[in-house]
């Protein structure tokens, strides 16, 4: 899993994905002077979900109350210096012990992300201003395999087992705030959130539903939406800071993420396409074990969608399905993820039988995948 080098296009490609996001850092302010060898999420587990942004990011909402509930699942797996980490999170290999991990990780992580939310009537900067808040439920299970090192005093110990944990509960709280333009068919959004850590967590258990840290994530992002041919295409991508993890004094470098989404409208109440994201680490990790460092994580994902907005009288009822498999992924678990999201807000004032841009836009799609990761922003350890 881990990254030696640019050798083949998978390398230039990298190289060129970091050369992006690096440029894009420094054009908005955000670059900061940091040591020049680069580590990884702390156990290749990041604030950032990504996917969180799919189609109609952009497009402006409703006025008024809106509720959306997502079901996220996922199941993810690693090995060597990824599954390595976890063993010395978790107290189970002295960090500085030099030895050669022969062990992998695998974790099925899923949740229900409850997502309450407010749409301004009263213009903010000229845009409208959306305020919500995120909670999660779920469960996590993870198991590591392999050539288990254990330590006592002085002495080191390697055999073959694994280790297994589970745990069910509530996860952290990730506020959120956009802010929607509109010109015909452009549309515009910036946005903050962050992590709040009141999940359950436990430095030295493999499953946990927070990530033990304060985090905070800002970005923009565009849609392009044509109502009279149907064609949409949104793009949202940001920069995530965390904090220190006081239980174990690691920080994460800043994360760079970027989502997409591109789709066709078949009739006015169905639409079809596929989903993507680039996520990939631009600044370096403190507090890496040094036999495990340097490494850096990164993860791209592709794979369908199918929406469905439905008039419900005063309501309106957007149901969203998607699926994501990874690959290129290096030094940060990866597998496949699925999202399911059921999202009610005001209906439009419009005539609910002309197919027009503002029913289109009234699919609450903006804050339909969290984080979590990730999570969430936030899959969990």
């Amino acid at each position: 899993m881990q990254y030696l080098g640019d050798n083949g296009g998978r390398g230039r490609f990298r190289s060129s994905l970091r050369s992006l996001a690096t440029t894009t850092a420094l054009a908005i302010g955000a670059a900061i002077s940091l040591p020049a060898i680069s580590f990884a999420d702390e156990d290749g587990v990041s604030f950032w979900i990504p996917g969180f942004f799919g189609s109609l990011a952009a497009v402006p909402q409703q006025p008024g109350w809106s509720f959306t509930a997502v079901n996220y699942y996922t199941p993810v797996s690693a090995s060597g210096a990824v599954a390595a980490a976890r063993e010395i999170t978790i107290g189970r290999l002295n960090p500085t012990v030099n030895v050669n991990p022969n062990v992998s990780v695998t974790s099925r992580f899923e949740a229900v992300i409850i997502n309450p939310g407010y749409v301004f009537a009263t213009p903010v900067l000229g845009g409208q201003l959306d305020l919500a808040i995120a909670g999660i439920v779920g469960n996590d299970s993870t198991t590591l395999n392999g050539n288990l090192t254990l330590t006592s005093g002085p002495f080191v110990i390697s055999r073959p087992g694994s280790i297994g944990a589970s745990v069910t509960g509530n996860g952290d709280l990730y506020p959120f705030a956009f802010l929607r333009w509109n010109n015909g068919v452009h549309n515009w959004m910036v946005y903050g959130t962050g992590d709040i850590p009141v999940g359950l967590y436990n430095s030295t258990s493999l499953a946990n539903l927070g990530i033990g840290h304060g985090a905070a994530d800002a970005g923009g992002g565009y849609t392009y939406l044509d109502p009279k041919l149907g064609y949409e295409f949104s793009a949202v991508t940001g920069f995530t800071y965390n904090l220190i993890n006081p239980s174990t004094n690691y920080q994460n470098g800043i994360d760079w993420h970027l989502d997409w989404g591109a789709s066709q409208f078949l009739t006015k109440q169905i639409f079809v396409g596929a989903v993507g994201y680039f996520y990939e680490q631009v600044s370096p990790d403190r507090g890496c074990a040094p036999q495990l460092c340097p490494f850096e994580s990164g993860v791209i994902g592709v794979g369908p969608q199918v929406g469905f907005i439905i008039p419900a009288g005063a309501l309106q009822v957007y149901l969203n399905l998607k699926a994501y498999g990874e690959f290129d992924a290096h030094d940060r678990p990866s597998g496949w993820n699925a999202w399911v999201t059921l999202s009610l807000s005001p209906s439009p004032l419009t005539n609910p039988k002309s197919c027009n841009a503002h029913e289109m836009k009234a699919a609450k799609a903006t804050t339909e995948e969290l984080t979590i990761s990730d999570a969430l922003p936030v899959v969990s350890s």
